[in-house]
């Protein structure tokens, strides 16, 4: 049994704003959406540019599941469900026993680990013991979504870190393709935090000013967060109860360098792997893709190793693909990021507009693409291929289409 899977309903919880729309007018609008840390005091290391979602009440979304009993990611994640479910045209998942979720993740809830050290140097053990076992380990993320939508299906994390919202979304259409479920969420999430911060401030990976995807002056990352899902459901399914499609799942690839922990192939074999993978399992060439939604990092290793992989799958063609990086918006959002890529893919090819890589200033002649740059632009988007890259070498590739007869 192989079946067609379509994708009906986006919600996203990111630092441009809350909601498919508000998002994706800010994306096109290519604003920023940076600035100082909020959180807590990011004086002591040297940078203090974040990416942190504001002005986010949980109790607005949530109906079933107490917002004070979770972690701030499963809030985002729970809340980008509903927004996700709403904008498919449902109130509640039909078949919820045929229904499940697949989320991604880097740190899970780092704000309990944070609560926890705090309490745990204050000799205050007592009194969040059972709040930790409840709100930390990652699992609780997509249970939370589970609970909160009445989800009783398959439901998984995958912490692929940076790479985990596609690989969320590739393990959920496998579900829905091979019939072992009906409807799924996919997506990621993650919450800011001092942890992740720290560990980039070490890596002296983040910006000072902004992130400049593929600009001959980029100087770093900027951590962010935020929370994304998508609605799939078979085609079949999607047409008879006549749900407005965004883009159609036609194949994706999985990956690792086998190389570093926290630095990508230099020759980007194993990100040129996961692209190629994604062609051959959807039966399309290069030639196919209209639009690449790049990591885009920023960083100055990892943007020219992305820009050679490129180069090695489109060859000769590379310079005629339209390539940009919504991180130049809304920061690095860990395991929410592919999964807010993947919305912009869904978007592209049901608008045929591509967004734009903000704060591109001079072109670097080691990242000679077309980066699309500062303005977003009208474009013919037939396929869009999501790339993520992230630690421990995970490469994913997914492809979106327009909904063929």
């Amino acid at each position: 049994m192989s079946r067609r899977v379509v994708v009906t309903g986006l919600g996203a919880v990111t630092p441009l704003g809350i909601g498919r729309e508000v998002f994706w007018s800010g994306v096109l609008a290519g604003r920023p959406a940076t600035g100082p840390v909020q959180s807590f005091d990011a004086s002591p290391y040297g940078v203090d540019r974040g990416a942190e979602v504001r002005g986010f009440d949980p109790a607005a979304y949530l109906r079933r599941q107490d917002p004070a009993a979770m972690g701030r990611a499963s809030q985002m994640a729970a809340a980008a469900a509903r927004l996700a479910l709403a904008d498919a045209g449902l109130e509640d998942v039909p078949q919820p026993g045929r229904a499940g979720c697949v989320m991604g993740t880097t740190t899970g809830e780092p704000l309990e680990v944070e609560r926890f050290d705090e309490a745990l140097v204050a000799r205050e053990l007592d009194q969040v013991d059972r709040r930790f076992v409840h709100r930390y380990p990652s699992p609780v993320i997509p249970a939370n979504v589970a609970a909160e939508l009445g989800l009783s299906g398959p439901t998984a994390m995958i912490p692929t870190a940076c790479a985990a919202g596609n690989y969320a979304v590739a393990h959920a259409y496998d579900l829905v393709r091979q019939g072992t479920a009906e409807w799924m969420l996919a997506g990621g999430a993650d919450a800011f935090s001092r942890i992740t911060y720290s560990g980039f401030a070490r890596l002296g990976a983040i910006a000072p000013d902004l992130c400049r995807p593929f600009d001959r002056n980029r100087r770093g990352m900027i951590p962010g967060e935020g929370a994304g899902l998508l609605v799939l459901e078979p085609l079949e399914a999607a047409r008879a109860r006549g749900a407005r499609i965004y883009a159609e799942i036609v194949g994706y690839g999985l990956s690792c360098d086998a190389f570093h922990m926290t630095g990508a192939h230099p020759e980007g074999e194993g990100a040129a792997r996961a692209m190629e993978q994604a062609l051959r399992t959807s039966g399309l060439g290069p030639a196919a893709v209209s639009y690449v939604s790049a990591h885009g990092t920023g960083t100055p290793t990892n943007d020219r190793v992305e820009v050679v992989a490129l180069v090695r799958v489109f060859a000769e063609r590379a310079p005629a693909v339209p390539v940009s990086s919504i991180k130049s918006m809304i920061g690095h959002t860990m395991g929410a990021a592919s999964a807010l890529e993947a919305i912009v893919c869904c978007l592209a090819v049901g608008s045929d507009v591509v967004p734009p890589t903000a704060n591109f200033e001079e072109a670097d002649p080691g990242c000679n693409l077309d980066f699309v740059p500062n303005r977003a632009r009208e474009h013919r988007v037939e396929v869009a291929m999501n790339n993520a890259y992230a630690f421990g070498g995970n490469n994913a590739s997914v492809l979106f289409a327009k909904v063929a007869p």
